[in-house]
């Protein structure tokens, strides 16, 4: 049996998703126990929302899903490593590909690609 370690961070442990074919990092969310049971039971990425304090699965609104391809826990069995297929190639609620995609350079950030969507149509 897995024991990951909820309690040292308030019920919240941190999870990253990172792609499985290139190894780009997508995202960074968090999961409770809930979320957790949830992913390992459907192989859907889900998470733990903090703005609205629920569970969502990643693309439920969006149709951008992440189904887990491998699960990494960390030495202390407190952060989560999701290796994922992303479906629909965005997984940054701005349409983005990547969360991750300013780049800071000379004390100036730099956008990095393009939105794959627009979030006003999605998240109407």
């Amino acid at each position: 049996m897995i024991e990951l370690d909820f309690s040292k961070t308030g019920g919240l442990l941190p999870a990253i998703a990172q792609e499985d074919e290139t190894g780009e990092v997508l995202m960074l969310a968090y999961m409770n126990k809930a979320a957790w049971e949830a992913t390992l039971a459907t192989g859907k990425a889900t998470y733990f929302s903090r703005t609205r304090q629920e569970l969502w699965v990643k693309g439920l609104t969006s149709g951008n899903v992440q189904m887990v391809r491998e699960i990494r826990i960390d030495c202390d069995n407190d952060t989560i490593l999701l290796k994922v297929e992303q479906i629909g190639g965005a997984a940054c609620h701005t349409g983005h590909k990547s969360c991750f995609f300013k780049k800071v350079e000379n004390d100036a950030v730099k956008t990095i690609g393009r939105p794959l969507f627009d979030p006003k149509e999605v998240y109407k």
